[in-house]
C-alpha cells in the first residue's frame, strides 16, 4: 500500500515539477530538494517492492534493502547540506527537518542490518521508518510547492 502511495505521489511530483522546472533549475535550494523527494518515493517504492518479491531469505531482502537504503541516505544528507550551503532559500532547511529525514533513513539500514543478521523484527522496524519518512517526504514537498510558488515571476 506505501508502495503504491509513493509511486504515485512520485508521478505528481515529477509533474508539478517539470511545470516549474526553470525555477527548480535556478534555485540549488529547490533542485536539491526535489532531488530528495524523487530519490525518497522511489526508494519507498523500491523497498516495498522488494519486500514483495517471493522465494527470497530475510537475509538476501535485507541486503537488498541495506544497499538501497544506505544510497538513499547518502543522497537525502548530501542534497541538504548542499542547499543549507548554497543559502538561496531556508524554506524548511532547518536541523529538525535534517536530523528526522537523517534519523528514518538511517532506521531503514538499521532495520535492513536486523534482516540480514536474520531478525524478522527488521520488518516491523522498517514499516514504522516509512510510513514517518513517507510523512517527511510528504512534508518536504510540500514546502518545495511553496517555495517555487515564491520565487515564481510576478
Amino acid at each position: 500500500m506505501v508502495g503504491g502511495g509513493a509511486a504515485a505521489l512520485l508521478g505528481l511530483i515529477f509533474v508539478a515539477m517539470s511545470i516549474n522546472h526553470v525555477i527548480i533549475i535556478q534555485n540549488t535550494t529547490h533542485k536539491n530538494r526535489a532531488i530528495n523527494m524523487l530519490t525518497g518515493f522511489t526508494a519507498i517504492f523500491m523497498a516495498s517492492s522488494l519486500a514483495l518479491m517471493g522465494n527470497q531469505s530475510l537475509e538476501v531482502l535485507g541486503f537488498e534493502w541495506f544497499l538501497l537504503w544506505l544510497i538513499a541516505t547518502v543522497i537525502f544528507i548530501r542534497g541538504y547540506v548542499i542547499a543549507i550551503r548554497s543559502g538561496m532559500s531556508s524554506i524548511g532547511l532547518n536541523t529538525p527537518r535534517l536530523a528526522g529525514g537523517t534519523i528514518c533513513y538511517l532506521v531503514e539500514v538499521i532495520s535492513a542490518i536486523f534482516l540480514i543478521l536474520g531478525y524478522s523484527s527488521g520488518l516491523y522496524i522498517a514499516a514504522v521508518a516509512i510510513i514517518v519518512l513517507f510523512a517527511f517526504l510528504i512534508s518536504g514537498a510540500w514546502l518545495l510547492m511553496i517555495g517555487i510558488y515564491e520565487d515564481r515571476p510576478k
